[in-house]
């Protein structure tokens, strides 16, 4: 049976080849396997042209996610012989719930096997990988065991410290010492766009000292207000503020500070500064395309 490579030669050229990002400081890891999928690149043509969906979603083929999850893995070089190695993935329900992986199963490649949002392992030959839409992955990895995780950051997965909780579970699992461990924190819904409510703010300044350094107002620009101000100097019940003041989050910030307060150094610490919401051409956005999108992939696995 030909190799996975050799079948891929041999398929129909898409549009564009698969577009994967990485963390600079990761990649000088020669036993690390790492990547953040991008939009372009797939055989998905649910959202626009071919792109490489690798989320089960309900409006797409499963075929066509299933080529391109081996697409990817291809390209991240998660592979042996030619072969991808079996992908680890997870049921993700914005949780802080961390699974460690003991075991491999050989020629399980699309094996979502826990329900929950980190994924830790000191394996080798196998990738663990979380989904994003908007959400921020993080990968962490220890340099002197050998050990790796996956995390899926949304603003709940945040608030319930799962990354700094990830840093803890591979010190119990693995011996990890946070000062051996470098992180990346891959594409994300950046301040610019992540809008968010009271509800929001109020989860972080309950959890986090320094919850009012990851709030930014922004003045939104109101035509008829600015041409005629007069008309809204006037007294409002308590409440009603200025509709135009909004409210946004730097949840990658929020993360990285994570990071430091469990002890990772700064230096050690990778954070892309992509947006999923302004690139639509580049990444798909739960936000940007009002629910209707495919997933990127971060992953991480040991040669």
């Amino acid at each position: 049976m030909p190799t996975l490579s050799k079948r891929l030669a041999a398929e129909p050229r898409t549009s564009s080849r698969p577009q994967i990002l990485t963390a600079a400081d990761l990649t000088r890891i020669p036993w690390l396997v790492h990547g953040f999928t991008t939009r372009p690149g797939g055989f998905t043509t649910s959202y626009g042209g071919k792109t490489l969906n690798v989320g089960f979603t309900k409006d797409d083929l499963r075929a066509s996610v299933e080529r391109n999850r081996k697409r990817a893995m291809l390209a991240a070089g998660a592979v042996t012989k030619g072969e991808p190695w079996p992908l680890i993935t997870l049921r993700q329900v914005h949780s802080d719930i961390i699974h460690v992986v003991r075991s491999r199963k050989a020629g399980l490649i699309q094996q979502t096997r826990f329900v929950g949002d980190g994924l830790v392992t000191d394996l080798r030959g196998i990738a663990l990988a979380v989904l994003t839409a908007d959400c921020f992955p993080v990968l962490l990895v220890d340099t002197k065991r050998k050990a790796v995780g996956a995390f899926h950051a949304g603003w709940r997965g945040t608030v319930k410290r799962i990354v700094e909780k990830g840093v803890g579970i591979m010190r119990l699992e693995f011996g990890s010492r946070p000062e051996d461990i470098h992180a990346a924190i891959g594409p994300g819904i950046q301040q610019c766009s992540f809008e968010v409510g009271e509800e929001v703010e109020e989860a972080f300044h309950t959890q986090f000292a320094y919850a009012a350094e990851l709030f930014h107002t922004v003045q939104e620009s109101d035509a008829v207000r600015e041409r005629y101000p007069m008309l809204f100097m006037n007294q409002r019940a308590p409440g009603h503020g200025d509709p135009c003041i909004k409210v946004h989050l730097d949840l990658r910030e929020a993360n990285r500070r994570q990071l430091l307060a469990a002890g990772v150094p700064e230096e050690n610490i990778t954070a892309l500064k992509d947006c999923t919401v302004c690139q639509p051409r580049k990444f798909f956005s739960h936000r940007a395309e009002r629910g209707k999108t495919g997933r990127q992939m971060a992953l991480v696995g040991i040669k």
